[in-house]
């Protein structure tokens, strides 16, 4: 019986994922749901987070390449850069961030997301898409992200908490979602750079205007548009309506792009690749 409650609910969903832009499976989708914790800072803090290792590991295993994806070295990550890694995200359990400004703390919780999403699909490479690495509790839960996989000040925190909990409804900044990288194709880039509190504004425009302007974010085929699942995953957070997420893609776009969007003036479809981001495809 489960079994067919199961496949009956998975077809639903293929048939919501298949309806287009705005066809339902942003129902799916977590919202912002604030974690009031989490809002503790001090505004004239200067005090600053070191992420060094995670740049270092960033600049010798992630692999830039003409118009994107970026692309991730797995395979070649040494025993030694595993250990720094895990050691890079111990650190950060370790740091009580209530106690920096916000800028830090967004460089935080950006660099501790995708250090710990690295680190998962690390523990089970090889796979062929993060989805694969079904650890979250739950009959229905698909891939790691409700798993409970760091403990920062004492709470155990899931990928799902640090995203949905503490960065989307504390910073209310739709360009975050340029920035938190889930080892997906159709995801933004990760970064050859870690983020750092004095660099993350410019960080999340560049990472805004490098999606956006790839077939990732948005491509026009004639007159058809079709945008990344990411503007209908979290279409609330793009202004909540089809007028607010091309206003998002015409913020960022090239002027070439800029003109046809606005001529076209709507979204047709969606697409996304959940293929790893592997530097061996």
């Amino acid at each position: 019986m489960a079994g067919s409650i199961r496949n009956l609910l998975l077809a639903f969903a293929a048939f919501v994922i298949c309806t287009g832009f705005g066809g339902g499976e942003r129902l799916f989708a977590p919202g912002a749901d604030l974690w009031p914790r989490w809002q503790a800072h001090d505004a004239t803090g200067r005090e600053t987070i070191g992420h060094g290792a995670w740049d270092r590991f960033l600049g010798r295993y992630v692999v830039s390449k003409e118009g994107g994806p970026n692309l991730v070295r797995y395979r070649a990550v040494t025993a030694a850069d595993r250990d720094a890694l895990a050691g890079y995200i111990a650190v950060l359990s370790g740091v009580i961030i209530g106690k920096f400004n916000r800028a830090e703390q967004l460089a935080y919780w950006i660099n501790l997301y995708n250090a710990v999403t690295v680190k998962v699909v690390l523990d089970h490479y090889p796979v062929e898409s993060i989805r694969d690495i079904d650890i979250s509790p739950g009959l229905f839960a698909d891939g790691p992200w409700g798993r409970k996989l760091v403990t920062v000040e004492g709470e155990a925190l899931s990928l799902n908490d640090i995203e949905h909990r503490i960065l989307r409804p504390i910073w209310r900044d739709a360009r975050i979602h340029y920035a938190v990288n889930c080892a997906s194709i159709g995801c933004p880039d990760l970064r050859r750079r870690a983020f750092t509190g004095a660099a993350a504004d410019d960080m999340l425009t560049q990472a805004a205007r490098d999606y956006v302007n790839s077939p990732r974010g948005v491509s026009i085929v004639g007159d058809t548009v079709t945008v990344s699942r990411i503007y209908d995953w979290y279409y609330e957070d793009f202004g909540n309506s089809d007028a607010g997420v091309l206003a998002q893609l015409q913020t960022y776009a090239r002027p070439d792009l800029r003109r046809r969007l606005a001529e076209i003036g709507e979204i047709h479809d969606v697409a996304y690749d959940w293929r790893l981001n592997d530097a061996r495809r």
